[in-house]
């Protein structure tokens, strides 16, 4: 079969490797649809560190497709249902498994960083990470479950009540989604804070109409015009350092700051504890999706999240590795790879 190896920093290939062969109690997936994420953009660059991934590997983790062999063993699952996986393979049983952090679990294996991936024309999957969609789901949006979900854990994280108000640092895929999951947790007011024109626009079309270009203007006055006090929850979305530390500026006495972007391992902040302290500012990352998925499947099946318009940027399999570069224009917004 042919699919996306990759053997270290900056070095991936298309190649025809060996399909994998069925076992007990998993599914062979065709996928259809495959995500280009942050994560793989960063293990690709080598902003993740080299404990990350152990190449060769198959890259690529938000992903659906079409089962087209199971294993003994599998129940509910057929040949021919189309599905969407869940990455995050835990242990079960080490400490934070028991204590039901299983995102936080110290044997984690993640389908795509640690195990093959969904960069190829077939990928072996356990039953238990593959969720049936509905017959008439595209399978892009399918590939879209997986951001969701770990949106969702995020959005549990920052405890969004309505009529509180939000500011998001980033319009991306990640940005875009948290701006809609906020709205229908009853945001009031949804600041969205974006450099890319484009980006803007479709943030637009998707009926935010409080953003901001953060390279024409002071994003701390603006929001204080908006939102008077500042913002009730702030959620960093672009991955970056220096908006990580431009949230503590941004949210209100007693408010919380999202960590959801992936930023570059080796970044660092400088932040007054004393700052946290007097504001009594919760800080909170946000790794994964536990627990999620099946609630991100539901929101996509009843069409309360719309991500195919963020769907901008189509690769196939030959040219996949334009989209783990970054995009220079700036109006990619979220890149999926047509196997």
């Amino acid at each position: 079969m042919k699919a996306a190896v990759f053997y270290g920093t900056g070095d991936i290939r298309v190649e025809e490797v060996e399909k994998p062969k069925i076992k007990e109690g998993h599914v062979l997936v065709e996928v259809k649809a495959c995500g280009i994420c942050g994560t793989d953009m960063h293990i690709y660059s080598g902003g993740m560190g080299p404990s990350a991934v152990e190449p060769p590997t198959i890259l690529g983790h938000e992903f659906a497709g079409r089962v087209v062999e199971i294993g003994d063993g599998v129940s509910d699952i057929d040949v021919g249902d189309n599905v969407a996986i869940d990455p995050n393979i835990y242990c079960g049983h080490c400490h934070y498994c028991r204590m039901g952090k299983v995102h936080l679990c110290e044997n984690l294996k993640n389908i795509g960083v640690i195990l093959n991936g969904g960069f190829a024309e077939y990928c072996l999957v356990p039953q238990s990470q593959a969720y049936k969609l509905p017959p008439n789901m595209p399978y892009e949006v399918g590939a879209m479950v997986e951001p969701l979900a770990c949106c969702l854990h995020g959005t549990d994280l920052a405890q969004i009540k309505p009529g509180d108000s939000v500011v998001i640092l980033g319009g991306g895929a990640i940005g875009l989604i948290h701006a809609q999951l906020a709205r229908l947790a009853g945001a009031s007011s949804i600041i969205i804070s974006e450099p890319s024109q484009g980006r803007r626009q479709l943030a637009e079309r998707l009926g935010f109409d409080m953003l901001i270009d953060p390279t024409g203007c002071d994003v701390k006055a603006r929001v204080e015009t908006l939102m008077r006090y500042g913002a009730d929850v702030v959620i960093e979305a672009a991955g970056l350092a220096k908006t990580a530390r431009q949230a503590f500026g941004l949210v209100k006495n007693g408010g919380t700051v999202l960590q959801f972007g992936v930023v570059d391992e080796t970044a660092e902040i400088q932040l007054k504890p004393f700052e946290i302290y007097q504001k009594e500012i919760k800080w909170i990352g946000s790794f994964i999706n536990p627990y999620t998925h099946a609630r991100a499947l539901e929101l996509l099946a009843k069409g309360r999240i719309e991500v195919l318009p963020l769907i901008t940027h189509r690769y196939s399999l030959d040219n996949m590795e334009v989209g783990l570069k970054p995009d220079k224009r700036g109006d990619r917004v979220k890149a999926m790879v047509i196997i």
